[in-house]
C-alpha cells in the first residue's frame, strides 16, 4: 500500500482488471492507513497524483458504463468520484485544488436517479468548502426511498440491500442529527440482517447472486456505516 508506483504491476486476471477503479480503491485504502498512522502522508500524495489523469472533463471519475448502477466492488461514477475527491482532499496538496473544485461542480449539477448516486452526492457536498451545501433532490430521494423494514434498495420501492442501506446511512449521518429517526431504522435493518458469522449477505447486481468479493465488500460497508452513525 505504501508504494503506489507499483500498483499497476500488481495485476490479476486481465478479464476482470480495471486499473482506473483499482487505483481509486487502493488510494482509498491507503487514505485509511494514513489516517490510522500506519503510512506516511507522502505516499497518499503520490497515490492522489495517479488519480488525476483519470478525471473527466466534467469533473467526474467514470469507472463504469454511463448510467449503470454501481455495486460494492464496481462503485459507479458517483461513488468513484466521491472516493477520488476524498483522497485528493486528504492528500492536502495545493496542486489538487482545481480537480476538487471540478468534482464539486459535477456533484452540484448531477441529478441522482438511484440511492447509491444520491448518497455519494450528499457525502461529497457535505465535505465541500461551502460547509455543508446539500443537493436537496438527493436528500429527498434517500429519505423517500427508505423501506418499511428500515433498509434501502438501489431504487425506491426495490427490496432492501445491505450495501445501499450502508451508503444511505453514511449520507444521512453526514447531515448531523436531522435524520436520526431514519438512521436508527436503517441501523436496525443492518443489525437484523447480519449473518451469524459476522458479515452481511452480499449485495450484487443483479440481486441474489453469489460473490465472495461482493460479500467481503458489502460487509465492510455495513460495518463502516454502523461505526460512523453510532451516537
Amino acid at each position: 500500500m505504501a508504494a503506489p508506483k507499483d500498483w499497476d504491476s500488481n495485476t490479476g486476471d486481465p478479464e476482470f482488471s480495471d486499473n482506473k477503479l483499482a487505483s481509486i480503491q487502493f488510494a482509498a485504502a491507503l487514505d485509511a492507513a494514513v489516517a490510522a498512522g500506519f503510512v506516511s502522508r507522502e505516499a497518499l500524495v503520490e497515490a492522489a497524483r495517479l488519480l488525476m489523469p483519470h478525471q473527466e472533463g466534467d469533473g467526474s471519475w467514470q469507472v463504469d458504463a454511463r448510467g449503470s448502477i454501481g455495486s460494492p466492488i464496481t462503485y459507479g461514477a458517483a461513488l468513484a468520484t466521491y472516493t477520488a475527491r476524498r483522497v485528493l482532499k486528504h492528500a492536502s496538496d495545493p496542486s489538487f485544488s482545481d480537480a476538487i473544485r471540478r468534482a464539486d461542480g459535477w456533484f452540484a449539477r448531477v441529478e441522482p436517479r438511484n440511492v447509491l448516486d444520491a448518497s455519494a452526492t450528499v457525502l461529497a457536498l457535505a465535505d465541500a468548502p461551502s460547509g455543508g451545501e446539500t443537493n436537496d433532490a438527493a436528500v429527498a430521494l434517500i429519505v423517500e426511498a427508505q423501506n418499511s423494514d428500515g433498509g434501502w434498495g438501489p431504487y425506491a420501492k426495490s427490496p432492501s440491500e445491505p450495501f445501499d442501506t450502508a451508503l444511505a446511512l453514511l449520507a444521512l449521518g453526514s447531515l448531523g442529527d436531522s435524520h436520526r429517526e431514519q438512521i436508527e431504522r436503517g441501523r436496525n435493518y443492518l443489525r437484523e440482517t447480519q449473518l451469524s458469522a459476522g458479515g452481511w449477505p452480499e449485495t450484487t447486481r443483479p440481486p441474489a447472486s453469489q460473490s465472495y468479493a461482493q460479500h467481503i465488500s458489502t460487509s465492510a460497508w455495513a460495518t463502516l456505516a454502523l461505526l460512523e452513525t453510532a451516537k
